[in-house]
This record gives C-alpha cells, sequence and structure tokens, in this order.
C-alpha cells in the first residue's frame, strides 16, 4: 500500500455558501438562544483537516459538537452543551488542508473547565445513502460505515474563562480516521482528531514552497515535535504549503514523497504573531530522488476489525527521528505495506531570513527505518533496513 495525500482547493463562492449556512448551538442540549449565564465565557470552534492517504474525498455530515465538564459523562447525562450546525452540514474534510478552516460557530458556556468532546453526525439513511462516504483514488463513491450511536468522543482541556472566548480549531486527521475492510469494498469510520487552540489570525503557521514535479497526491508536509505530527499537510499545485495553526515553539519540518528522500527542516520557531516563511518560490524544497524498495507486515490483535494504526519513522543522527508515512492496518487483514527510498535524508537547520542548505544524513544504513504499531494505548516497533532490497512481512502481535 503506497501513501496518497490529497489536496482540494475550496471554491471561494462553495466556501462562502458554507460558511454561511454554519450555526452556532445553545448550551445543555438545546438549539436556538440557549441559556443565559451569569459567569460565562464562549467556546468558538472550526474544523480543519490533515492530509490523508488513499482518497480523493472523505465526507462526513456533522451535526452538532458537544463538550461537557466531566470526562466521564454519558451520552444521555445532563450538562452538556453544544454547537450545533443547524441544518447539519456535509463536509469533504480534505477541502480542510493548507491553512483551509471552516467556522463551525459558537456558544455560551459556564466558567469552568471543560474535560470531554464529541463530534455527532447524521446517519446514513436510505434518502441519504452518502451522509457519511469516501472516494478511494481511482474508485467510486461508497459509503462510510458508523457506529449506532454516531458520536465520537475525546478527552480535552478547554478553560472558559468569564467574558473571554476561548477559540479551538477541531483538527480532523483523515489518514488515520478511515479503516479499510480487506476487498470487500467496505470503509469504517474510526475517527481521530485533536484540539489546537487558535489565538492568532496572523502567527501561528508556517509556509513554504516544495518543488512542483513533486506530486500533491503522494506528498505530505507535516511539522513535527519529537517525532510526533502536530499538523500535516499536502502542497497546493503550485508547490506552496501551509501548515496552520500550530501552537508556538520549535518543530522539525518533514517532507516525505514517494521515490524522494525525506526532507527535514530542523528549528523552524513559530510565533503566535508572525507567520514563519521557510523559503520562496525562488527557492523551493526539492528532495533528492533515490531507489525504493518496499517494507510489507501483518498486524493480529485476535479482534475484528482490526484497529491498528502504522507509523514509518526515519532514523536519523545525532536527534530526534522523523514520521514519514502512516496510516491504518487494513481492518479485515491487519496487512500494511509502504514503499521506501534507500537514500541518506536531506538535512537542513532553520535561521530566518537565511537560505535553506540540505545535506545528506551521515546515519548508516542509509535505508533504516522504525516500523511503529499502535493498537489502543500500545505501541511496538520493529527496525528495519531497505538499502539493500524490500523487507517483510513483519509480523506484530497485540496484547
Amino acid at each position: 500500500m503506497r501513501f496518497f495525500a490529497r489536496f482540494l482547493k475550496i471554491a471561494t463562492v462553495a466556501t462562502a455558501a458554507l460558511l454561511a449556512a454554519c450555526g452556532g448551538g445553545g448550551g445543555g442540549g438545546g438549539g436556538g438562544g440557549g441559556p443565559i449565564f451569569t459567569d460565562a465565557g464562549t467556546l468558538k470552534l472550526a474544523l480543519a483537516d490533515a492530509a490523508a492517504c488513499g482518497y480523493t474525498q472523505i465526507n462526513l455530515t456533522l451535526q452538532k459538537v458537544r463538550v461537557h465538564q466531566s470526562a466521564t459523562a454519558a451520552d444521555g447525562d445532563a450538562g452538556w452543551s453544544e454547537v450545533v450546525l443547524s441544518p447539519a452540514q456535509r463536509i469533504d474534510l480534505l477541502s480542510l488542508t493548507n491553512g483551509a478552516v471552516l467556522e463551525l460557530g459558537q456558544v455560551a458556556l459556564p466558567v469552568g473547565t471543560y474535560q470531554q468532546m464529541s463530534l455527532v453526525l447524521a446517519a446514513n439513511t436510505a434518502a441519504a445513502p452518502l451522509a457519511n462516504s469516501v472516494i478511494p483514488i481511482g474508485l467510486s463513491e461508497r459509503a462510510l460505515g458508523l457506529p449506532s450511536n454516531l458520536q465520537f468522543k475525546i478527552p480535552v482541556s478547554i478553560g472558559i474563562v468569564k467574558d473571554q472566548t476561548s477559540d479551538y480549531v477541531i483538527d480532523f486527521d483523515a489518514c488515520n480516521s478511515v479503516l479499510r475492510l480487506g476487498l470487500s469494498g467496505n470503509y469504517e469510520l474510526s475517527p481521530r482528531y485533536t484540539l489546537i487552540r487558535r489565538v492568532s489570525a496572523t502567527g501561528q503557521r508556517i509556509t513554504g514552497y516544495v518543488a512542483t514535479s513533486l506530486n500533491p497526491l503522494t506528498t505530505r508536509i507535516s511539522a513535527q515535535q519529537n517525532g510526533t505530527i502536530v499538523r500535516s499537510t499536502s502542497p497546493a499545485a503550485d508547490g506552496l504549503f501551509v501548515l496552520y495553526p500550530l501552537p508556538s515553539g520549535t518543530y522539525d519540518l518533514v517532507i516525505s514523497a514517494i521515490d524522494s528522500v525525506p526532507a527535514i527542516v530542523t528549528g523552524v520557531t513559530v510565533s503566535d504573531n508572525a507567520s514563519t516563511d521557510v523559503n520562496n518560490q525562488g527557492a523551493r524544497i526539492q528532495p533528492p530522488l533515490s531507489t525504493i524498495h518496499t517494507a510489507t507486515g501483518v498486524v493480529n490483535t485476535g479482534a475484528t476489525p482490526v484497529d491498528a494504526r502504522v507509523r514509518i519513522v526515519k532514523k536519523l543522527s545525532g536527534g530526534t527521528n522523523v514520521t514519514v508515512f502512516g496510516a491504518p492496518a487494513d481492518a479485515s487483514t491487519g496487512a500494511f505495506g509502504y514503499t521506501l527510498t534507500t537514500g541518506a535524508a536531506a538535512r537542513a537547520t532553520f535561521a530566518s531570513g537565511l537560505p535553506l542548505t540540505f545535506t545528506p544524513d551521515p546515519l548508516l544504513p542509509t535505508g533504516a527505518y522504525t516500523i511503529a504499531v499502535t493498537v489502543g494505548t500500545t505501541t511496538k516497533t520493529a527496525d528495519i533496513d531497505v538499502t539493500n532490497g524490500d523487507v517483510g512481512p513483519v509480523s506484530f502481535t497485540f496484547p
């Protein structure tokens, strides 16, 4: 299986219509105006997506987003507050990359800390069989299976302060959220999403350009800390990439493309007040081409579907390793496969206002990687070397 990523540019008119249709909701499970609180702040929400692999569209019909102060509150418990989309909106997640975000709305909330968030989707019905769907690259549209309660929860920590607005972007990781069920032609949703606080309209971003020879379908650009992807995207057709929003801090910028060695820019600083531009159109990043080999494997969990995430980590000398590819294993068979380059990674150090100078990473063997497989909260790893040939199948068994 190859890694694919897809950038779809949102048309201006369509975006305006969609944003106009998204409205705020009330608190405590109601729509409309909602209750008035004496000590209250505002929660504002937007939606963004990471680069996806293997799909041209991933469509979800979102009804509302719920939050609760209790980390253990059940669906039917009192105390839920909601941002309601009325009517429910069918959103192509893959249109929300390269810095694009979709405003969902806002809701007044009592002051306090909210520890649980739930996305509530509309069901696929006879009248709307593709309310939630995927279009795999080269294939037709098909329904995306959902759990019976249509809700997806994550733990959060959202502080609501009196008379202030807490602004958050829901970063939906589409690449790791769709499970392929073997050759059945069926797909299931197992969402992975996180929250990123948005504090600036001008900062919290990394921008730059890669060579236009890099195919947006098979190129992923990510900002990472300690090998963990914080935000990722695919480049536009002109090579422009925008990673937004990002919490302020220092990142490794990683360019992963089929047939090209990974390119890593270390020490990229992000601030709340200004954009970080790593290069311009006249100095595009173009990783060297390389020989390729495949790495394959299988994950055994003793359960069906197999709900396992696979990451391919590039080993580097004298620093933190970086993630270059990743996606769920096949949910029916547990199988996975990646095409990996054998050459040395290209590395550069970021300094504001100075051109990037890439040099080959000296680590030997140059085709050294680590396969990391996560099931639930458990991760198992295996070191591999594709320098001289294909590797696998590598077997992982859980628990």
